[in-house]
């Protein structure tokens, strides 16, 4: 083989591997209109439960390998709703979430790996800040699929869930009537904002 063609070969390999190395990857907005971050809480014998309204965020998504998906979020902690108005304030205040000194919670993952119960279910590790408190989390992911909207754009559909001992954030208020683990069930749309490649 002559040096020019051992060169040539060596120089096609090298930018099929560089090729390899770079993936598309997506962005997705979350739709609050058509989104829900609920929780419920024990309130003595009884599950209370309630929702955010607004929230807001992205999925950036690897779809050749949703392993590499990355999910952040700001929620609007004064959007509680309980269906009572008194609680609802009761929680905004600074016996609970101090909505006033802390509007927002945010979560921002770091790490997504595929779990055992199926090929779209991921168990995906974050940090999770509510009331300037930040602590490490692990949601139950489900990836509902990719399609198109009711708009002709491409959307996406999560679900995710958690269990969350709201002490751990500092909430310690009506200790016995109140109980201390949250049930956390969100459900996500989201639409496609752009496309970008990136190298891995």
């Amino acid at each position: 083989m002559t040096p020019s063609l051992a060169s040539l070969i060596l120089l096609c390999v090298s930018f099929g591997a560089a090729l390899t190395l770079r993936a598309e990857t997506e962005i997705y907005d979350i739709d609050p209109a058509h989104s829900w971050v609920g929780f419920s809480v024990r309130h003595i014998f009884t599950q209370v439960p309630g929702f955010f309204g607004k929230v807001k965020g992205t999925f950036t998504v690897d779809r050749a390998n949703l392993e590499n998906s990355m999910a952040e979020s700001v929620i609007d902690v004064a959007s509680i709703t309980t269906s009572a108005a008194l609680r609802d304030e009761h929680l905004r205040s600074d016996k609970f979430f101090d909505a006033a000194k802390y509007p927002t919670m945010t979560f921002k993952s770091k790490t997504w790996k595929r779990s055992g119960s199926g090929e779209d279910r991921f168990v995906v590790t974050g940090d999770l800040t509510i009331r300037d408190v930040t602590k490490e989390i692990v949601l139950q992911v489900k990836s509902l699929g990719f399609g198109p909207g009711m708009q002709g754009t491409a959307i996406s559909g999560w679900e995710l869930s958690t269990l969350l001992d709201r002490r751990d954030f500092g909430i310690t208020a009506a200790q016995g009537p109140v109980g201390n683990e949250v049930d956390i069930r969100i459900n996500i749309e989201a639409g496609l904002r752009t496309l970008v490649k990136i190298a891995k």
